[in-house]
């Protein structure tokens, strides 16, 4: 029952993925006994499975309060069949803040995370950049700003084959005391951590050019770069057409790897177990790649390697 375009946008996102991956994917469905059985004929029996949940959690609604009191929620049910193991993975476009609360009150913390990030995979000239943190958590300290480090690495070693992910700190310049104290320190935790190979301050004009793997920032500000990263493709594409320019599609095409529903929805790192998150206005196409992005962290046992990671992570990395 998660995000705007629900339900038809999830149905229509269970059908594709179970086309797209049809030898070794299964859906677990959640939601009011009343769709679900309106629905059950559309998806073959042997590939799908159904969970009722009579509740659902609104936007406006103050996340904590509201996973506590509405324990028969669709987000809660769902998690607690991946803490259950009747699910490996929980995907939701519903609030992020109550995806997250319910993820930490259900499945729990790994060891050495302060609080969890979400973390969102952005184009650039030569791939792909994760960013670290998009919205959890709008105030940062240097030790959570470092722990985002380790925890976006050993996700693109495991999930993307990346040997030696190259970290940058997101800041307003390149020297190493620029930004404050919080970033100042976390500059220092993360230029000594012999775990990461960390290349320094990356100014937001080195962004899209690649010049990290691994983008760490706080909340706030990573939750805004976000959204203009959402909001370019479309930007771009019609001033084309304002301009003749595109005709055939062909200039859609070619932006195609600025649109954010190409890459699906966003994990959630630090809890023990897979929970990814999609955009709120997220259609079909978005959130069927948001259970490509869950199968292959369960695939991989991206949890199990992040608690290894976490453990050779330095003590000493204090404030």
């Amino acid at each position: 029952m998660g995000g705007d375009a629900a339900p038809e946008a999830t149905l229509d996102a269970a059908e594709g993925a179970l086309d797209a991956w049809p030898d070794d994917l299964s859906l677990l469905l959640v939601g009011p006994r009343s769709l679900l059985r309106g629905e059950r004929t559309r998806f073959p029996r042997d590939r799908v499975a159904w969970l009722a949940a009579e509740e659902s959690i609104d936007p406006a609604e103050p996340p904590a309060l509201a996973v506590r009191r509405k324990a028969d929620s669709t987000v809660v049910r769902g998690l607690e069949a991946v803490r259950d193991g009747k699910a490996d993975g929980f995907v939701s476009a519903g609030p992020t803040g109550a995806t997250v609360v319910a993820s930490v009150l259900t499945l729990g913390l790994l060891s050495g995370v302060d609080r969890p990030p979400v973390g969102a995979l952005f184009p650039t000239a030569t791939g792909r950049v994760l960013v670290m943190d998009v919205g959890a958590n709008v105030d940062v300290t240097p030790r959570q700003l470092h722990q985002f480090a380790h925890l976006g690495s050993t996700y693109l070693r495991r999930t993307l084959s990346i040997e030696r992910p190259r970290i940058g700190l997101l800041n307003i310049g390149a020297e190493g005391e620029k930004g404050g104290d919080v970033m100042a320190t976390a500059h220092g935790l993360l230029s000594v951590d012999p775990e990461l190979d960390f290349i320094g301050n990356v100014e937001g004009h080195r962004i899209v050019t690649g010049a990290c793997d691994v983008l760490v920032c706080g909340g706030f500000v990573g939750n805004v770069l976000l959204k203009f990263y959402e909001s370019i493709a479309e930007f771009v594409l019609e001033i084309f057409r304002n301009a003749g320019v595109g005709e055939g599609g062909r200039l859609g095409e070619a932006l195609r790897f600025l649109d954010y529903a190409e890459y699906g929805g966003a994990p959630l790192f630090g809890v023990d177990g897979v929970t990814v998150i999609c955009h709120g206005t997220s259609p079909a196409r978005a959130i069927m790649n948001g259970i490509r992005t869950a199968a292959d962290c369960a695939a991989s046992g991206f949890t199990s390697v992040t608690r290894t990671s976490l453990a050779r992570m330095p003590q000493e990395s204090g404030t």
